[in-house]
């Protein structure tokens, strides 16, 4: 049974007032001829009174829940909820509220999570999509958090950039022996990693990359990387596409005896919030999170209201893919 609304509603305020309901609504809402002071008048005492403006009356009214969803690939993996915070913080700031959903990494659960969504009337939704997959017609407006190379409306950072920013970096220490390391090679976001790595390392550095998800499928969760064989083969750097990944490779290594720096140097990607205070603190590259949760809802929200505007392509200065119009770069720093 629907339990009735006890607060008070706008016609407790037009009484109070001596005011009809209609303008009171007008006031709230901003719309119709209602003069300042009124204005003012009835906002204060809705204030007094502890009004609280029905969403359901709103989204009858205007055709919108003012709800977005905001659909994760895998909310244990610590990057994620930092997301959904940034996202939560923009939408909010605009008015907004989220529904969150997680994938847990599977196409099937991601189709589900965002049918779900739309069934519970979101205005649109945030998608961060689960590795290698491609979102199609929902049936509301989507903004893309992903790669440059993904289609449609996508907000994405310059992965490939954080990639070459890591690869010179060890360049520039003097490493001439470097592992390049990924988890999964099907996804997009690792893919750019690994070749800004690879497109920024000179022919006088050999490397090679290797992927942890084949091993894992074939040797079990607590499989070797065998980095202890790989340092004492000449490698003396290992590039990871993530923070999560360095701290295995920092356990691996250090549990056989290696000392990082002082026999391997190692380099993560993200900036979790454990990367400062792991032994030793972990050298990472940090997106503005903020920043790209700011594009993405405030795209979105372009879409939903039919304020959005065409904005010029981005020159693409590698000509790996096309770069979709919502396309901002935030830039990398060095934490």
């Amino acid at each position: 049974m629907a339990v009735p609304r006890t607060g008070p509603n706008l016609t407790k305020i037009a009484a109070a007032l001596g005011v009809s309901s209609a303008t009171v609504s007008n006031a709230l809402s901003g719309k119709g001829r209602v003069s300042a002071d009124l204005v003012e008048k009835i906002r204060q005492k809705a204030d007094d009174l502890g009004y609280v403006p029905s969403n359901a009356g709103r989204a009858l009214r205007t055709g919108r829940s003012g709800v977005l969803g905001l659909v994760l690939p895998d909310i244990a993996n610590p990057l994620f909820p930092q997301i959904a915070q940034a996202m939560e913080m923009a939408a909010s700031n605009n008015g907004y509220g989220v529904l969150i959903a997680d994938s847990r990494g599977e196409v099937t659960t991601q189709t589900d999570a965002i049918g779900r969504l739309i069934e519970r009337g979101v205005d649109g939704l945030i998608v961060i999509p689960r590795r290698g997959t491609r979102i199609g017609a929902v049936g509301c407006p989507v903004a893309m958090v992903d790669t440059p190379s993904t289609p449609g409306n996508t907000v994405s950072a310059d992965h490939w950039e954080g990639g070459e920013q890591i690869a010179r970096h060890l360049s520039d220490l003097g490493h001439k022996k470097i592992l390049l390391l990924g988890n999964d090679p099907a996804s997009n976001v690792q893919n750019d990693r690994i070749g800004g790595m690879k497109a920024a390392l000179g022919r006088d550095i050999c490397h090679q990359t290797i992927w942890l998800e084949p091993i894992l499928r074939d040797g079990g969760t607590t499989a070797s990387l065998k980095l202890p064989y790989l340092v004492e083969s000449g490698v003396t750097a290992i590039a990871t596409v993530s923070d999560l990944l360095a701290l295995r490779v920092l356990t691996e290594l250090q549990t056989a005896g290696f000392r990082v720096p002082g026999h391997v140097s190692v380099t993560g990607f993200d900036d979790l919030i454990f990367s400062p205070v792991v032994t030793p603190a972990l050298t990472t590259i940090h997106m503005d999170m903020a920043q790209i949760a700011e594009i993405a809802v405030a795209a979105l929200i372009a879409e939903i209201t039919g304020t959005k505007k065409t904005k010029p392509t981005p020159p693409n200065k590698n000509e790996r893919s096309p770069i979709p119009s919502w396309l901002i770069r935030p830039g990398f720093r060095w934490s």
